[in-house]
């Protein structure tokens, strides 16, 4: 647990010192969800019903902007080498450096959303029930990134390739945040679709690790 705790604190810091990186993540995400009205039109009734459907799909390519990053510097400065050879399990490694990822880019996503969702005039109702979706669903979309980013390190088009190889496995963590703020939204129960995200959760949790570990082991032969 120590040695979880310390890689977690150091790319916490290195993560503080590249703060432009978080806030670029950030800047796509208001963006991406500003553009929606300029192509569907400014009707609120509109606006309001996709509402929770932006959110979540801006949140989703925002997330796979800061996936590259998240084994790379470590593979190219020889630190990963280094704790591959550390007595740890790689999985553990695996699994502190998503939860700095995490951290330190989705809780800003998930902090955002609801402004970003009454911009585009959502119900307020739906809000609480968006926030606990995201924070249900994208501990996963950071998890299964870590396949890909893991599997993709040291090709010549990783930033091409990863989003290639999540995409598919993000559809189901989609479909499900939407439907609980759509559930919110029409008065009927959410607690189904947020039970899925948390099942959903529940099994990339040990499996995502050990996926990640066998792909950087792969990429440091």
């Amino acid at each position: 647990m120590s040695a979880f705790l310390a890689l977690l604190q150091r790319d916490l810091r290195l993560a503080l010192r590249q703060g432009a990186d978080a806030m670029l993540v950030i800047l796509f995400f208001v963006l991406a969800a500003v553009l929606y009205p300029f192509a569907v039109g400014p009707e609120p009734g509109l606006l309001g019903r996709i509402a929770g459907g932006v959110v979540w799909v801006t949140a989703l390519l925002a997330a796979l902007l800061s996936l590259e990053r998240l084994f790379l510097a470590d593979y190219q400065d020889g630190a990963l080498d280094l704790l591959a050879l550390a007595p740890q399990p790689v999985a553990l490694m695996v699994l502190a450096k998503v939860a700095a990822h995490w951290l330190t880019t989705a809780v800003p996503l998930i902090a955002a959303a609801p402004l970003v969702a009454l911009m585009l005039g959502a119900p307020s109702e739906t809000i609480l029930p968006l926030m606990a979706a995201l924070a249900l669903g994208t501990p996963s979309l950071s998890l299964i990134g870590a396949i890909g980013a893991a599997l993709a390190l040291g090709a010549r088009r990783g930033g091409v390739l990863i989003p290639l190889l999540v995409l598919p496995l993000y559809i189901p963590v989609l479909i499900f945040g939407a439907a609980a703020v759509e559930a919110a939204a029409s008065g009927a129960a959410i607690y189904p679709p947020l039970a899925i995200l948390g099942a959903l959760l529940l099994a990339a949790l040990p499996l995502a690790p050990l996926a990640a570990a066998a792909g950087l082991r792969n990429a440091l032969r």
